[in-house]
């Protein structure tokens, strides 16, 4: 993928043509800009208008907002000493974000760790249809969704869309720590 802006558009929108299995005839038929102009576009050889972009975006069902977040975040390092780590004396938690929000990626990474007895109980989800995957790295969890208990051992994985309470609950002697994926809808 290209460095500039206008490198990673290009390469974002073929890759968005190419996924759907459509030819750049397909294309124009769906959008209504011509097929060289499409080609020109992906190779990155002319910067698309705002009205060719909207063409663009109608056609693949997305808004333009969505397509130019996710290419103006160009990758990042996110270094451990740089990483947010908050602990909860009173509940025996501790969290550490991994991969903290950003504007155009939909995913984070969360690292637990809950202390020997430790019980955390959320009544209901931030944001309902969370996608979550809870992996265990040591220890057993008890992690409770909807009024339904799983009990998770190092290497397991829970995963599941968050529509109503969750409780995570370390019966064990030892903390558990674990591994929380997080996907917005």
């Amino acid at each position: 993928m290209g460095t500039t802006l206008d490198e990673r558009l290009a390469a974002r929108l073929a890759e968005l043509r190419t996924r759907r299995g459509w030819s750049l005839d397909d294309l124009a038929g769906h959008s209504g800009v011509s097929r060289s102009t499409l080609s020109r576009l992906e190779r990155g050889e002319v910067s698309p208008t705002a009205s060719l972009l909207g063409r663009l975006c109608t056609a693949y069902g997305w808004t333009a907002s969505r397509l130019l977040a996710e290419v103006e975040s160009a990758p990042a390092v996110v270094r451990a000493a740089e990483q947010t780590v908050w602990r909860d004396e009173s509940s025996g938690y501790t969290r550490r974000m991994v991969s903290p929000p950003h504007a155009g990626l939909r995913g984070e990474i969360v690292e637990g760790v809950l202390d020997p007895g430790a019980d955390i109980r959320y009544d209901a989800p931030s944001v309902p249809g969370l996608e979550q995957h809870v992996w265990i790295l040591d220890g057993t969890l008890e992690l409770t969704t909807d009024d339904h208990p799983h009990e998770l051992t190092a290497g397991d994985c829970l995963r599941f869309r968050l529509w109503g309470a969750t409780r995570f609950r370390n019966r064990g002697t030892h903390p558990v720590r674990y591994a929380l994926v997080l996907v917005t809808p």
